[in-house]
């Protein structure tokens, strides 16, 4: 492995900073500045993916034979903190690195020609048909079934908090194949072209912040090719586990969280405390938004070490521990934004948060976005496997070291 100077890496870095600073448009930036989930806005998420794709960035994480960059650890995590220092929107986190990262490592060659590239420039966006109406942190009670019928599957059942679905043309979901045995056996994983097929009825959800961002999903005797299966038949559970580590690990959020922490700190010298005075001189104050600093410069350095490729990284309860330090601290601070903001940031503005609407806010831009932030924001313990449950996945690996 090529060691690379101090010198090397601050040039990268100044090269990674000014193309972020100048490729992306206006509507990019401002979709950054108003995206308060871990999806961007559709329409302007996609072009800037297709943007990075020509520069040939969109996927430094993956191996450089199916599109990444070829880049270094330190590389990789230079691109991060300098991608989440700015206003930009997050890229397709189901498509980049959940269904991407999965195909590469257990898909077929015929699956890794027709979807990689599409997923690399943006074309194909895919929603996830995992949870059910009676199927949610106990995801192996799944009963969604697709019946084998010649070279095709036929799909009954619905799914829900399916994010985007609305928008999405392909779908990754787990169905149930087979009834006998364990819960988790019998489950089977499926690829399936969302537009191609009769039988689908898709329900927004229209959430606390306004915006349909989840739906519910229908199946009525949908017909699929078997093609579309990832592993093999009734192991889709060992598929969807494999899937699970790309998604808890994530990319480095942290720089995100300090970006909020600085608007919060800007926000309140304006801010009045209720004892009288600036808010930001204020003691109480001072010291949750301290803590806060403290626990997210944690993270930091807990994400540069799972970026490094340090033996680390191949412990088992990693993910697990990732994702409820990640998930816990962007409560934290949506709970902070609130408190800043007060009652100027109760005000649900959708018109203001609609990318190119035109309408400006009324008070700050924290305001704007500290209420849709928090109501978000619960959700984060909840999903990609509830954090109770990512406790007990990290005692159990204790329990086993």
């Amino acid at each position: 492995m090529t060691t690379q100077t101090k010198e090397q890496m601050d040039a990268f870095r100044e090269e990674v900073a000014a193309y972020l600073d100048t490729a992306p448009t206006d509507a990019i930036r401002e979709a950054g500045r108003k995206t308060t989930s871990a999806f961007a806005p559709f329409e302007q998420g996609a072009a800037w993916q297709a943007i990075l794709n020509e520069k040939g960035w969109a996927a430094p994480d993956w191996p450089e034979e199916y599109g990444g960059t070829g880049w270094s650890a330190e590389q990789r995590t230079i691109f991060e903190e300098e991608y989440r220092k700015r206003d930009l929107p997050p890229l397709l986190p189901n498509s980049l690195k959940m269904v991407g990262p999965l195909l590469i490592d257990l898909g077929t060659e015929e699956q890794k020609a027709k979807y990689l590239p599409r997923i690399l420039s943006g074309e194909d966006y895919w929603t996830q048909g995992y949870s059910e109406p009676n199927s949610g942190s106990d995801l192996a009670s799944l009963k969604c079934s697709a019946v084998a019928d010649r070279s095709d599957y036929i799909i009954n059942g619905s799914k829900i908090w399916t994010t985007f679905a609305h928008k999405s043309n392909r779908m990754f979901m787990l169905v149930r194949t087979c009834n006998e045995g364990k819960k988790q056996e019998g489950i089977t994983f499926l690829l399936l072209d969302r537009t191609d097929f009769p039988g689908m009825d898709i329900r927004p959800i229209k959430g606390l912040d306004g915006h349909a961002e989840f739906c519910e999903v229908f199946f009525d005797n949908v017909r699929v090719p078997q093609s579309g299966r990832v592993g093999a038949e009734n192991e889709g559970w060992s598929v969807a586990k494999h899937l699970l580590k790309h998604e808890r690990n994530g990319s480095a959020n942290s720089p995100v969280l300090v970006r909020y922490l600085k608007r919060i700190t800007e926000a309140a010298q304006d801010e009045t405390s209720p004892f009288g005075g600036k808010l930001s001189d204020d003691p109480v104050f001072q010291r949750d938004l301290g803590a806060l600093h403290a626990d997210v410069a944690t993270l930091a350095q807990f994400e540069r070490l799972i970026m490094s490729g340090h033996e680390m990284i191949n412990d088992p309860a990693l993910p697990s521990i990732a994702k409820t330090m990640n998930s816990e601290l962007i409560q934290r601070v949506s709970v902070m934004m609130t408190r800043v903001a007060g009652l100027e940031g109760l005000s649900m503005q959708l018109e203001a948060l609609t990318v190119g609407s035109g309408v400006d806010p009324m008070g700050s831009e924290l305001d704007l976005i500290s209420m849709p932030f928090y109501l978000n924001s619960r959700a984060t313990t909840i999903y990609a496997g509830t954090n109770e449950v990512q406790r007990d996945l990290i005692a159990r690996s204790l329990q086993i070291a």
